[in-house]
């Protein structure tokens, strides 16, 4: 399953996002970053599905929230970062 990771810059950050993407309807999943993502400490990041990618950076956008990195997850497990 292709979905994508968007990180935040703490853990305070990454649920005001994952709140204001549940607000306008869009399922939205809190976790840690992965560490081949994050390298070095700890991040978090929140969650969406492929095909709402678009509107969630919409949404956050609105809200004044910018993601601090956006990354595309295939379903071999590998990491590609998307640049906005």
């Amino acid at each position: 399953m292709v979905y994508y990771l968007i990180l935040c810059r703490s853990l305070t950050y990454a649920q005001r996002t994952a709140a204001v993407l549940e607000r306008a309807g869009i399922t939205a999943h809190l976790l840690r970053s992965p560490k081949r993502v994050v390298g070095e400490g700890c991040g978090y990041s929140v969650k969406v599905s492929e095909r709402n990618l678009a509107a969630a950076l919409l949404a956050l956008r609105r809200a004044g929230l910018s993601p601090k990195q956006v990354f595309l997850t295939a379903g071999d497990g590998s990491y590609r970062e998307v640049h906005l």
